[in-house]
């Protein structure tokens, strides 16, 4: 099935020759308040992110309360949570009446705004401002879902954590019955924070991704502290990177601690920025910058003595020594210089060029 190799989300292309499309996934980290959630987007702008991403869930809609409970004792990231599982997703409900501020906010702040739905309602409600739509890991079984979104016809960024190649297989094929417009996204879906995870985020699988789906934009949904994972992503072609932002990671609240800040997301643009730069076409050439040092550096054939007019040149009578101005003979070219005859008299030094023999 076709996927499309460049997707546009309103002036910013994203391709593997385009600068890396990152989104700042506010989550939970609006506490609950309007000014806040509106305070993030700008903090996520002057950031240096391109979208800023909300969730919208209600909690009745995507957890079971009972089935947690039946769980018993909170695992993972969840058994730092103060409350249980069901409470905890709604009291950090995104409030749908914050819709149109929200949006108008991004669109003021001059930052595309996006989300990550989880439930139908939340697709038919914000359609109509959402460039593209993100599949929380979470999501990926669940195929009718995944057709329901793809049939809006945006581009779909999918988010592939906890997942086996099987399911992942099987939510790409949904997709691109309907829509080619896809960027496949690795993720591990701790939320820890911890360093340890750097053990498991497996960014090779972007390169499993790129042999089984050749062309198909890349991308990373990371939860690691720091800026490694997302520079490795970046390396072996993620050309969108989606992290989590708070504008203070001592607040309370599920997100906060994991979050990149300000400082942090500035700087994780720097280097990227830093990294697209340092990685280049893949052409191998002699680079702008290096001319010079091309002549000071490389070494050509030169004369080992005085030697006449007409004399025919042996192996001995030259040496390979630096520097190698523009259109001397190189090392590797010395069998075509012996047996021939020199048009003048040159000095011992003399770097030969083609001109200089018969």
């Amino acid at each position: 099935m076709r996927h499309d190799p460049v997707i546009h989300l309103g002036t910013r292309e994203i391709s593997i020759s385009a600068p890396t499309y990152f989104i700042a996934d506010i989550a939970s980290n609006h506490d609950g308040d309007l000014e806040r959630a509106k305070s993030l987007i700008h903090v996520a702008k002057e950031a240096g992110a391109d979208a800023v991403k909300f969730q919208h869930f209600k909690a009745e809609k995507i957890v079971s309360d009972r089935g947690f409970r039946d769980l018993g004792r909170q695992a993972s990231h969840q058994a730092n949570w103060e409350r249980s599982v069901f409470e905890t997703y709604r009291q950090y409900e995104c409030n749908r009446e914050w819709s149109h501020a929200l949006v108008d906010t991004a669109r003021s702040a001059g930052i595309d705004f996006l989300t990550t739905p989880y439930d139908v309602e939340a697709v038919e409600a914000l359609d109509e401002h959402l460039p593209a739509y993100k599949v929380g890991s979470g999501d990926i079984t669940w195929s009718e879902f995944l057709a329901f979104l793809a049939q809006r016809g945006k581009p779909v960024f999918l988010a592939t954590g906890a997942a086996s190649m099987a399911e992942v297989e099987r939510a790409v094929d949904v997709i691109l019955k309907v829509n080619p417009r896809i960027v496949i996204m690795q993720c591990n879906t701790n939320y820890e924070g911890s360093a340890e995870n750097f053990r498991f985020v497996n960014l090779r699988v972007l390169s499993t991704y790129a042999t089984r789906y050749p062309g198909m934009l890349l991308g990373l949904s990371d939860h690691t502290p720091r800026h490694a994972a997302v520079l490795g992503a970046i390396a072996l072609g993620a050309r969108v990177v989606e992290k989590h932002l708070t504008d203070d990671n001592g607040r309370k609240g599920p997100d906060h601690p994991f979050s990149m800040n300000p400082s942090s997301w500035r700087e994780m643009i720097e280097r990227s920025r830093e990294l697209e730069m340092a990685l280049g076409d893949g052409l191998k050439r002699v680079e702008a910058n290096e001319k010079e040092t091309a002549v000071l550096q490389q070494r050509c054939l030169r004369l080992v003595a005085d030697l006449p007019e007409g004399h025919v040149l042996e192996s001995g009578d030259l040496e390979a020594l630096r520097p190698a101005p523009d259109g001397a003979v190189k090392p590797f070219d010395l069998e075509t210089l012996v047996g021939r005859r020199l048009v003048l008299a040159f000095p011992r030094g003399h770097a030969v060029r083609p001109e200089d023999l018969e």
